[in-house]
């Protein structure tokens, strides 16, 4: 029979975290620093409502699924939507199923957006493709030679405008681990303005993902830091990436370029330099995550499939869970047209938004942005 506990992540105790990190290290599917406890207890430090079912049976401990308890008894991954790969991580040999997980941690569904399920808890889900910079089987140099031959025009290209960017502008560095507050705060004020304007949710509006950030870039030990990497020219901020990293594992949040420095595509230039860097900064995987293939895909010469969907919990909240997802799908949610689009954007905010009024709002703001770009 399967036991379930159901902690705040401040509540574990220091045996539970061990065995956590000990079964995401048996797998290198869950190598991810967003798969581990340490940023459980970083999200549970910025949101009350952080959870971990620590699963028991046999007389031992079978696997840790985080998670959000949101209304309706829905769980979320926790820290979504930062949280790019999530998952139940556990034993190989648990003989764990999805609806027995979530039945048991008294859940209706998981909705899952990059979900790594290595040992096929949940079954069978719609894949999407995530991009992976590995460095663990080469040297820096290496790799950036077969991601020249790969994309022999684009590098090219990129690598003309790197000496433009650096004869016209001046000396250019890379900086990382860069712990410059004023570049912090600079990185953050970019992205939001590109998420006013292409329209996206702002991820960053509420105080939660905020104040996880600033805990982070503060840390300065521990298994699980904040690391910023900037490039600079002429002494001028030009771009920079901001995320987590666990060991020689990276995986950014934020990437930002100074829209002054447009016309010399600065977040290319940023990524040859950030590759070169990597070993001197202890990195052997730089993780990008889904989406954006357009510029991902030249750099990251290694891809993962992850998860979206949703999987129910074998009760009879769970069927009803599941039949509404049906009529979502019937209806295209799961598609490139308006009800994928619709769906995907207040799956954005449900996720990161905690109160009724930030969900209207960001419901308000979508439909405000789409009618102005319909009308455009």
């Amino acid at each position: 029979m399967l036991d379930v506990e159901t902690l705040h992540p401040r509540a574990l105790a220091s045996a539970d975290l061990q065995m956590w990190r000990d079964m995401a290290a048996a797998e290198p599917a869950f190598s991810s620093p967003l798969m581990g406890p340490d940023f459980a207890l970083a999200v549970g430090a910025v949101r009350d409502d952080a959870r971990v079912a620590v699963l028991r049976g046999r007389g031992e401990t079978l696997g840790y699924l985080a998670y959000h308890r949101r209304p309706g008894a829905v769980a979320r991954p926790i820290g979504s939507p930062l949280s790019d790969y999530h998952g139940l991580v556990s034993r190989r040999d648990a003989g764990l199923t999805g609806p027995e997980v979530l039945r048991a941690a008294d859940l209706t569904s998981l909705r899952y957006t990059g979900l790594i399920d290595p040992y096929g808890v949940f079954g069978k889900a719609q894949q999407k493709t995530a991009h992976v910079i590995a460095l663990a089987d080469t040297d820096a140099e290496t790799y950036l030679e077969a991601v020249r031959a790969a994309s022999p025009k684009k590098i090219k290209n990129w690598r003309r405008l790197d000496n433009k960017l650096e004869r016209e502008m001046g000396t250019i560095t890379l900086i990382g681990a860069d712990r410059s507050p004023v570049a912090f705060d600079q990185l953050i004020a970019w992205k939001r303005e590109q998420l006013e304007r292409t329209g996206v949710h702002d991820f960053l509006r509420p105080d939660w993902t905020r104040n996880l950030m600033l805990d982070l870039f503060a840390k300065r030990d521990g298994p699980l830091q904040g690391l910023m990497i900037n490039l600079y020219a002429g002494g001028e901020l030009v771009s920079g990436h901001f995320g987590v990293r666990a060991g020689g594992v990276y995986h950014p949040w934020i990437a930002s370029t100074n829209p002054a420095y447009a016309e010399w595509s600065p977040g290319q230039i940023f990524f040859m330099r950030a590759i070169a860097a990597m070993p001197g900064l202890g990195l052997t995987r730089y993780d990008l995550g889904p989406g954006h293939d357009h510029y991902k895909g030249a750099y990251a010469l290694n891809q993962i499939q992850i998860g979206e969907g949703t999987a129910t919990a074998s009760s009879m909240a769970g069927r009803v869970a599941s039949s509404l997802d049906s009529v979502w799908d019937l209806a295209g949610g799961k598609g490139p047209g308006p009800v994928g689009k619709l769906r995907r954007r207040m799956d954005a905010i449900a996720s990161v938004e905690l109160t009724l009024g930030g969900r209207v709002r960001g419901l308000a703001h979508a439909f405000a942005n789409q009618a102005q770009r319909q009308a455009g």
